[in-house]
């Protein structure tokens, strides 16, 4: 069942929806990754991002400032990739969900 909180943020059961989005999104491109033959030489980067990405939305709503950086990185590493594209934007939408990152 979906739900608003008290906060304008939608949950389905407790869970904050765009969490589930991240999951799902970061779930999806490390799938996508992982079956891709070709080596590049930013793979690893990519893939621990992602694997950071996965940690951060297995435990509550993640810090925004560190999901937009994470994002930076992985569109660095695989952004000239063209079969991940489809995936790292599924990921930039879910990330963009949280909002922007806090200004200094």
């Amino acid at each position: 069942m979906l739900r608003s909180s008290g906060q304008g943020q939608v949950t389905v059961g407790d869970e904050d929806v765009r969490v589930v989005a991240l999951r799902t999104a970061v779930a999806r491109l490390r799938r996508q990754l992982a079956v891709l033959p070709a080596d590049f030489p930013d793979r690893a980067v990519a893939e621990d991002e992602l694997a950071d990405l996965a940690a951060m939305s297995e435990h509550g709503v993640p810090e925004v400032s560190r999901l937009h950086r994470s994002l930076l990185l992985v569109a660095g590493a695989i952004g000239s990739v063209s079969v991940l594209s489809r995936g790292l934007t599924e990921v930039r939408h879910a990330v963009e969900l949280f909002g922007d990152p806090p200004r200094r």
